[in-house]
């Protein structure tokens, strides 16, 4: 097939896995165009089965705000023409889902039917979705899909709950390579980080308040209080200062690493003993689910699909949101005893098989012959 993909190219959970599908998808003979305003992060190299076309946006000082769903949309319809596209894959309602139901009446113009898929995960409906002044664009673009797909059981439910969905919601989740996070613990080099006897504790996110960074440094101050230890922090956002601040008067500022966003996360958790993951909203935790994949439990909140990934006493615990107290009592639990620290980290990284990128592909590929079976029957 050729597949178009449509995504953010930037560190977030939701422009990993649309690059990380459409890598997966060339490895099977596909041809995938990703179709963006800047190469994904992700996307490392290109092919003659991958191809990248940048957006651009020209700069007209009539917009306030340049229109980017109109760069995108154009840039489909010159893309399905030029490469004789088979379907669309967007990542996102918002704008890109939007962008390309324009793309397709365009082309239905010069004579071009082609389906849509639209993959929700998580932002694009549960904040800026449900604004009032999106929630139209949001639901008319969910409904005038092709196909759609949820990364969770939660967030299928939050959109059905939000919005007037008439369409099916299917379920496909989250995805890891677990080839990416087979290297041996005893192989990664702790001690840049930490003393042989110090746990390690890392958190991976944007640093958004959504996510409850400053909750990570109140859980990693009562950890350190009884155990020694060291935290990680891998992203950026606007919360790092505070986060910083708060660390300095707590008295643990030499305790907390700060690394900023990286490519390589799986390196980092290969150092890790805990991670911690107190969201107030989490559509999947992709970053728990990483986590897992390189034997480390989580402890996390129950928001949203946590609870599907993160399982309760066997890859972690979970506890309410906010709840430092509970989250850090845990995470002692489980740091404490080496022996109970080796069963964790066996039974998270077994659960993490279940999101294998082998297992999860297959899915979106049926999904898509599906939808290009019953879209050439109407």
């Amino acid at each position: 097939m050729k597949i178009a993909i449509v995504c953010y190219p930037t560190f977030g959970g939701s422009g990993v896995i649309a690059t990380e599908l459409g890598i997966a998808l060339s490895n099977l003979g596909h041809e995938i165009h990703f179709i963006t305003y800047k190469q994904p992060v992700k996307l490392e190299l290109l092919s003659h089965h991958v191809h990248f076309h940048e957006v651009s946006v020209p700069q007209y000082p009539l917009f306030h705000y340049q229109p980017y769903e109109l760069a995108l949309s154009s840039k489909l319809v010159n893309v399905v023409k030029a490469h004789g596209i088979e379907l669309l894959h967007v990542h996102y309602a918002i704008p890109h889902a939007y962008a390309g139901y324009m793309a397709k009446q365009m082309l239905a113009e010069s004579g071009i039917q082609i389906p849509m898929v639209t993959t929700l995960h998580g932002t694009d409906i549960t904040l800026v979705g449900n604004h009032p002044f999106y929630k139209p664009a949001v639901t008319f673009s969910i409904n005038n899909s092709d196909a759609v797909t949820s990364v969770s059981h939660s967030l299928k439910d939050d959109t059905l709950k939000l919005f007037s969905i008439v369409k099916d919601i299917h379920v496909i989740p989250n995805f890891i390579d677990l080839d990416k996070y087979n290297k041996p613990s005893d192989q990664c080099d702790r001690s840049s980080m930490a003393l042989d006897h110090e746990r390690i504790v890392t958190h991976v996110s944007n640093l958004r308040p959504v996510k409850r960074p400053g909750d990570v440094i109140e859980v990693f101050d009562r950890i350190q209080q009884e155990l020694p230890a060291k935290l990680i922090i891998v992203g950026d956002g606007p919360e790092k200062e505070v986060m910083k601040q708060r660390a300095f008067n707590l008295g643990i500022r030499d305790r907390v690493f700060f690394l900023g966003n990286s490519d390589e996360v799986h390196k980092i958790l290969c150092l890790s003993d805990l991670f911690l993951l107190p969201s107030e909203k989490e559509s999947f935790g992709l970053s728990a689910l990483e986590a897992m994949a390189s034997s480390v439990p989580v402890v996390s909140s129950d928001a949203g699909g946590l609870s599907e990934v993160n399982k309760q006493g066997v890859s972690g615990y979970l506890d309410a949101v906010g709840d430092v107290a509970g989250m850090a009592h845990h995470a002692i639990d489980i740091l404490r005893d080496q022996h109970r620290l080796d069963q964790f980290k066996k039974q998270a990284r077994n659960l993490a098989q279940e999101y294998d990128i082998q297992s999860v592909v297959p899915k979106y590929l049926a999904l898509y012959q599906d939808t290009l079976r019953d879209f050439k029957s109407r």
